[in-house]
């Protein structure tokens, strides 16, 4: 047998500046434990320079950013040290992260094992440094839930620290549909004099929803995890559906009963402030459910379809808009676990096909929209970069560099197909099998033809 030959740690490069500050004494060290060259430019906070010219630039700020990395050595550090803005990008975030993801990919390999002088010489760089010390504190944004994972207390809390940010907070993020949910893009941004904007792809997303769910005049439809009310409002309004809108967090509820008010939807529209759990069994010509199944978790999802089955008259249909992601990180990874949606499970979309078939439902269609997230992540980042004071001063800038964070990390995810979002579409057969389905999909897309 031929023996293995340890991995090949380059010889540290020069960089502009003082080749005695701290980024120069980094740079080497960086270069060791990653067993390849550093794709990112550093600079340190006494002014020092080192790495490829050219390269996005990562700052240190302070030496608290280091010390937060030698406690947390992982994503999860460098996300903390970015929100508390002890780190940050010179430039633009989405390259550097680009950057920073594609050097990991064409890498492949496991960095080196680091022996005990490589870990000894580590030591004395950190401590020269003065990156030595007490750990950091975690930061006020991070979720702090306890009990059960997936009971209905925890998971009351964990929506709450997501959803009920602030309504204002939403507001001034998202369009005036309130949508928060990948849209569905039929144009360009800009067709000739015409503007196609988020809003416009939110209600193409609504409206195929209503089309693939055969929603009119008299239909029933219950909107678990109803959001700020983006579906039911539409369907009540555009398809005088009549709406039982189902969400678990406050602020939602409220905002939801205020807009029905006000667009004088009473008779039509109904709202919940409860767990799927608790919904009684009923008989609706139509469920749906957008993104709020990634939040069931993966023990609970058999349950959740088998309600959805059990919500539905035979003939009835049910549209799952859903994230889907490989076995590593279902939940989205540390950051998004921590930070922005806790327990949060994701699966790949050929198993959350096989669990609705397993609960008696007949998947009839699926649909992938993963091409146009990026376009939906990227018009609230726009947003929110372009409001930045407003932001901060609604939230404060740690929060806001989380959501700065998290929004320019999704979109990448989706752009490169580490995560995708589908479109599911199924129905409750009849006991003799049918479904009341139409021949032909071609009305859902404007084509003609009959519910």
């Amino acid at each position: 047998m031929t023996a293995t030959r340890p991995a090949r740690v380059p010889r540290p490069r020069t960089g502009t500046g003082t080749r005695t500050g701290a980024a120069h004494r980094l740079l080497p060290l960086a270069e060791r434990i990653l067993g390849a060259r550093l794709p990112v430019r550093l600079r340190a906070w006494d002014g020092s320079t080192a790495g490829p010219e050219g390269a996005p630039v990562v700052v240190l700020r302070s030496r608290r950013a280091l010390r937060r990395l030698v406690w947390q050595p992982d994503e999860l550090g460098l996300a903390q040290a970015y929100i508390t803005g002890d780190l940050d990008i010179d430039g633009d975030l989405t390259d550097g992260l680009r950057t920073v993801w594609g050097a990991a990919r064409e890498r492949g390999a496991r960095p080196p094992e680091l022996t005990l002088a490589d870990r000894a010489r580590a030591v004395g760089t950190m401590l020269r440094l003065g990156a030595l010390g007490p750990r950091p504190p975690v930061p006020a944004s991070r979720a702090r839930l306890g009990g059960a994972p997936h009971s209905k207390a925890r998971d009351r809390a964990a929506i709450s620290h997501h959803y009920d940010l602030s309504n204002d907070f939403y507001a001034l993020l998202l369009d005036e549909t309130m949508a928060y949910s990948c849209g569905y893009w039929t144009k360009d941004e800009t067709e000739g004099r015409t503007v196609y904007g988020p809003a416009d792809a939110q209600r193409d997303k609504l409206d195929l929803v209503c089309r693939k769910l055969g929603l009119g005049p008299g239909s029933t439809l219950l909107d678990i995890g109803c959001g700020w009310g983006s579906l039911t409002l539409y369907a009540a309004e555009t398809y005088r559906t009549r709406v039982t809108a189902v969400t678990l967090a406050a602020e939602q509820a409220r905002y939801v009963r205020e807009q029905v008010t006000a667009r004088g939807l009473s008779e039509l529209v109904e709202v919940r402030l409860s767990d799927y759990r608790d919904i009684e069994a009923g008989s609706y010509d139509a469920v749906s459910t957008i993104e709020m199944g990634e939040h069931v978790g993966d023990a609970e999802y058999p349950g959740f379809t088998a309600t959805l089955h059990r919500m539905l008259r035979p003939g009835g249909r049910v549209l799952v808009q859903q994230m889907s992601r490989g076995a590593v990180a279902p939940g989205g990874g540390a950051f998004i676990e921590s930070y922005i949606a806790p327990d949060m499970h994701m699966r790949p979309l050929g198993d959350t096909v096989s669990l609705l078939e397993g609960a008696g439902l007949e998947v009839r269609a699926a649909e992938s929209m993963r091409e146009h997230y990026p376009r939906t992540i990227r018009a609230w980042h726009r947003t929110l970069e372009e409001r930045w004071a407003e932001f901060g001063t609604l939230v404060g800038e740690e929060t806001a560099r989380v959501w700065r964070l998290y929004l320019v990390g999704s979109a990448l995810a989706f752009e490169e197909g580490r995560m995708g979002v589908d479109q599911i579409l199924a129905v409750r057969p009849s006991v003799r099998g049918r479904s009341d389905m139409p021949p032909t999909p071609r009305h859902w897309y404007g084509e003609g033809g009959t519910r």
